[in-house]
């Protein structure tokens, strides 16, 4: 088995993992009483129908796309992209493990459509959330973009195109958010950006 298979073999076990965390998180939010909701989300998002059409979508993206890209490069091009990839991709991915982690019993799903809170969420400002606002999409943007450059597929190019678009949903979270909390949401904006770490200078 080659170093490159590996990495591969890798990627897509930690995929599959944070996959699972991500849908058992999903299936413990929907036994939990419904609390503030801001736009279109309704009884559908706590649906099993809905996950299951959802999980069977996503799969079917993932399979009948999983075609190389017809784009040729280099040998010596295609190691610098999985050396890049790699490093964007395993980071993202533990950061989004992390961040659902640290969430607990307080993560659900949002769409960009609407978002909703459990009847008594707590606001999490620890671990990546003392990084970013949002370290899952932050790390979910950075796995996607490094999953295209180590896999290379049209599966991977639909992903890295669409995950930019979590910044939708963000907003639709920090609505909800800021009604909830009101000024300890407001305090913790001001000193927590939404995807990129602030860089602090030493005096």
């Amino acid at each position: 088995m080659t170093f490159v298979t590996v990495i591969k073999w890798l990627g897509g076990l930690l995929a599959l993992f944070t996959l699972a965390m991500v849908i058992y998180g999903v299936w413990r939010g929907t036994q939990r009483q419904a609390g503030r909701t801001t736009g279109l989300n309704g009884s559908w998002v706590r649906s099993p129908w809905f996950y299951l059409a959802s999980v069977v979508l996503f799969f079917s993206i993932a399979y009948f796309g999983w075609i190389p890209l017809p784009w040729t490069v280099s040998s010596s091009t295609r190691l610098w992209m999985l050396a890049i990839g790699s490093l964007l991709y395993f980071p993202g991915m533990c950061f989004v493990l992390w961040a659902r982690t640290e969430l607990g019993k307080n993560y659900f799903v949002s769409t960009g459509f609407g978002a909703q809170l459990f009847k008594d969420h707590q606001l999490v400002t620890t671990g990546p959330f003392a990084i970013v606002r949002h370290p899952m999409y932050a790390g979910l943007i950075a796995a996607s973009i490094g999953a295209l450059l180590i896999y290379f597929t049209w599966t991977t190019l639909y992903f890295a195109c669409f995950a930019p678009l979590t910044m939708i949903r963000a907003r639709r979270e920090e609505t909800a958010l800021a009604e909830e909390f009101g000024e300890g949401w407001t305090d913790y904006c001001k000193s927590v950006p939404a995807f990129i770490p602030r860089v602090k200078r030493e005096r």
